[in-house]
């Protein structure tokens, strides 16, 4: 078993009136069957509504199955007296900075969260340098959170559950309140903590080119797993995925509208080196004077 298994997992959001009768009932997971392996970088893709960030807050015990079970390490999520040592091996960044940052300065906001769980206060100011160098925010101990920009505020909240030495972090769509330079700066965190710390990392987005360097992209639609596989095997099947009212990498995009048009070229492709080298048999053929290597 992985480090997150979750075995027929169902989730319904109940809605009462005034005198607790049921008025509305709303499945937001619906038989979902998923195991995640320790150090893999794992995207969850899927429009609104579709279940992912459900999903993402029953393997952190904010919410609790309705059938079905979640095992974080071993440890099963409905078990509420394991529910403290799951928050500890699986760690959440949301989607607004703003509402995960609590300290004055930087470096006590990054303290918070080991200082919560009883560790001594010399192995608190270790981790915390140590997570500060790991996502590059270093420079900025001392500052205030409001003087920093979003991606830089993103880093900050990556820092503070690293500080807490979680075997996984999930992020909960980061960089959606994020600019672009401000997302990269985000995925390129994530994925460089993934490759030196292994890491798991389960990153939930909306934006396709985030995805590229997964080991694994899962996608969902209407609380169920509709897609799994690299990221090169999902982003291949282009119509698939627009059936479920999601896009592709801009570049696959592009050579799938190629393809389509009669060029010779594989599926999948993802990235601007790929569809270049994919093209140049075809310009060698069409304009064989004008090609020098």
């Amino acid at each position: 078993m992985g480090i997150i298994k979750a075995s027929k997992l169902i989730f319904d959001y109940i809605r009462r009136d005034e005198e607790e009768n049921i008025e509305e009932i709303n499945r937001a997971i619906d038989n979902l069957s998923v195991d995640i392996e320790k150090g893999s970088f794992v995207a969850i893709l899927g429009h609104n509504g579709s279940g992912k960030s459900t999903f993402a807050k029953h393997i952190n015990g904010i919410l609790a199955p309705t059938e079905g079970t979640v095992w974080v390490a071993d440890m099963n999520t409905a078990d509420e007296e394991s529910i403290w040592e799951i928050r500890k091996k699986a760690g959440m960044v949301f989607q607004n900075p703003d509402n995960q940052i609590i300290g004055n300065v930087v470096e006590e906001d990054v303290g918070f969260g080991p200082e919560n769980i009883g560790v001594p206060t010399e192995d608190i100011w270790r981790r915390v340098d140590e997570s500060l160098a790991a996502v590059g925010m270093t420079a900025y101990r001392y500052k205030s959170p409001n003087k920093l920009s979003g991606g830089q505020k993103q880093r900050v909240a990556i820092a503070g559950v690293m500080a807490m030495r979680p075997e996984c972090i999930i992020l909960d769509e980061p960089t959606a309140m994020l600019d672009p330079n401000g997302r990269k700066e985000v995925i390129k965190t994530v994925r460089e903590l993934n490759r030196r710390e292994g890491i798991t990392v389960l990153l939930i987005t909306h934006y396709m080119e985030e995805v590229i360097h997964a080991d694994r992209v899962i996608v969902m639609d209407d609380g169920k797993l509709v897609m799994d596989g690299t990221p090169r095997e999902v982003f291949s099947k282009v119509d698939k995925l627009k059936s479920y009212r999601l896009d592709v990498p801009q570049v696959t995009e592009l050579a799938y509208e190629l393809k389509q048009a009669g060029v010779d070229i594989p599926d999948g492709i993802l990235s601007n080196d790929e569809l270049m080298k994919s093209l140049l048999p075809f310009f060698e053929k069409k304009f064989p004077e004008q090609i020098t290597i």
